[in-house]
């Protein structure tokens, strides 16, 4: 099997037990045969806004969410303002990751950032080299494209029935399965 490519939703399968990654959907921001691949979850909302976590940046009321159980004291953002912040780094079409955070700091404070255009993430979703592959093999994870849509507007507890219904099909049929297929 091989890897997905960056820029791809991982779709948690519906029976996948890990309490990390149960229900979950990792937008995959860098995919490395050397160096494994490492994304953020997209639908696990974190118990503190921006502002709570960055002092400096009162008044900044965005929400944070868990990007995975590595390194889980790092934050991170993915965003839609490459020119606006320099060395951001194409996740895919109109999507970006990181670029300067004392940029973004001032552009915050100025309001010169429309909030629904950036989520921010305490830790990440990595995996050493095969490893996700491992994981793809054993039919953890389903793949689709990401949109903006997706990653940015869908209200969070729908991430994960929003990207099985973009997946289409009987994908779909997937959204009304039950956590333990033994309650059904």
């Amino acid at each position: 099997m091989i890897t997905p490519a960056t820029g791809t939703l991982l779709i948690a399968e519906p029976f996948l037990k890990d309490p990390n990654f149960m229900r979950t959907v990792i937008l995959l921001c860098r995919q490395s045969e050397e160096e494994g691949c490492f994304g953020f979850v997209l639908n696990k909302a974190y118990q503190h806004t921006l502002n709570k976590l960055i002092p400096e940046l009162e008044g900044i009321d965005i929400p944070v969410f868990i990007g995975g159980p590595v390194q889980a004291d790092t934050l991170h953002y993915i965003h839609q303002f490459p020119d606006l912040l320099p060395g951001s780094l194409e996740v895919s079409e109109n999507i970006y990751w990181g670029g300067n955070f004392e940029t973004l700091k001032v552009l915050l404070q100025n309001h010169e950032i429309e909030q629904d255009k950036i989520k921010f993430f305490i830790g990440y979703s990595g995996w050493e080299s095969g490893q996700l592959e491992n994981e793809m093999n054993e039919k953890s994870w389903l793949t689709a494209s990401s949109t903006r849509n997706i990653v940015f507007n869908t209200p969070l507890e729908e991430i994960w029935k929003a990207s099985l219904k973009h997946l289409g099909g009987s994908y779909e049929m997937m959204i009304n399965y039950p956590t333990d297929p033994q309650l059904n």
